[in-house]
């Protein structure tokens, strides 16, 4: 563990502008991790009293339709959507290293019939893939981590295919078969370690994305209900009330962006060192 958080902190002060990417999204990270435990509010009680209350030192964000803390929903809907974001990624990384593994390594027929079942995935737009699944799954959070999972392995399982092809025929994986070690054994033990590393470079990439493609769901009402504070849900009962409280919208608004503009900073990041690592290579 030691080790890795070396070279963690090594990778992190290697310039100034990681430097500060890397605080940003710990920033949010730790606002995921204990902002909702800060408040005294709770996210679903309902107070017709206080509907509609400008931002003041007890309502910083307002309150909304029901009376509810705006700010307290605005931060556990970014617990939520940090949460889908990291149980989508997990599920489509999963799915894309069987996948993508299998086939690389055995080639022949079975790679012609999983990358041809990949490529019918890939030709749907990743966010209408996701809308329709999740329209036919019915609204909830379980359909929407589903919907947006199915919608987005395969790009996974090509990116690992395509490395896999290039590992099989390194001579420590020829010394692994001579050695009489099955199949199975020297794909996961001996090739996939070694094929992960773009795809953590896309999981940078890519979590920023997820959480913006569950919220356009939740906007559309595909994923979960109300009274759950999500994100994409806030905006959409938020534009209803546009005149009332402007604020409603600008701050659960603001909310995503921010998450959003972490991540990807993040992952912009990772892309140019790995890319400036294998450039050298």
């Amino acid at each position: 563990m030691m080790p890795l958080l070396r070279i963690v902190a090594r990778w992190t002060l290697a310039s100034r502008m990681r430097l500060c990417t890397v605080v940003f999204v710990v920033f949010i990270l730790a606002i995921v991790a204990f902002g909702p435990l800060l408040s005294p509010y709770s996210t679903t009680a309902i107070n017709a009293s206080e509907r509609f209350l400008r931002p003041s030192w007890s309502h910083p964000f307002g309150t909304d339709e029901m009376g509810r803390d705006i700010i307290t929903r605005v931060l556990a809907g970014a617990r939520l959507s940090v949460l889908i974001s990291a149980s989508v990624l997990s599920v489509t990384l999963i799915v894309g290293v069987v996948v993508g593994g299998v086939a690389g390594f055995y080639g022949g027929l079975v790679d012609l019939v999983v990358m041809r079942i990949t490529e019918i995935f890939l030709t749907f737009p990743t966010l209408v893939l996701a809308m329709a699944l999740a329209a036919s799954l019915g609204p909830s959070l379980g359909s929407m981590i589903l919907a947006l999972s199915i919608a987005w392995w395969a790009s996974y399982a090509r990116l690992l295919r395509a490395k896999v092809i290039e590992l099989r025929e390194e001579q420590y994986v020829e010394a692994a078969r001579a050695l009489g070690m099955s199949s199975w054994r020297v794909l996961f033990r001996h090739i996939l370690p070694n094929a992960l590393g773009p795809l953590v470079v896309r999981i940078t990439n890519d979590f920023g994305g997820v959480i913006l493609f569950s919220t356009v769901l939740g906007f559309l009402g595909l994923g979960p209900q109300p009274p759950t504070p999500e994100w994409g849900l806030m905006v959409a009962t938020a534009s209803r009330y546009l005149a009332i409280t402007p604020s409603y919208a600008l701050f659960s608004g603001s909310a995503l962006f921010i998450t959003v503009l972490a991540f990807a900073l993040l992952g912009d990041e990772v892309y140019e060192s790995y890319r400036s690592t294998t450039r050298r290579d």
